[in-house]
């Protein structure tokens, strides 16, 4: 059975998300590729909103879980 590979900017955006939610900085960015930066700080973003609103802990993984599901 083959495996479908993930959309790379959706990669990104986990990333990026798995960054913001545990508080560290956007400067991290590990992209070069224009798309994909932005995509991965976009997912930054949407994840220090959710360590502000204290979606940390078990509360933040279902919010990744329910992020991966929509795209």
């Amino acid at each position: 059975m083959k495996r479908l590979k993930r959309d790379p900017l959706e990669r990104a955006f986990l990333r990026g998300y798995q960054y913001g939610i545990s508080g560290k900085s956007r400067d991290m960015c590990p992209c070069s590729a224009p798309s994909a930066r932005q995509a991965w700080i976009n997912g930054w973003r949407e994840g220090r909103v959710d360590n502000w609103e204290g979606m940390t802990g078990t509360a933040g993984i279902h919010r990744l879980n329910q992020l991966h599901a929509v795209s």
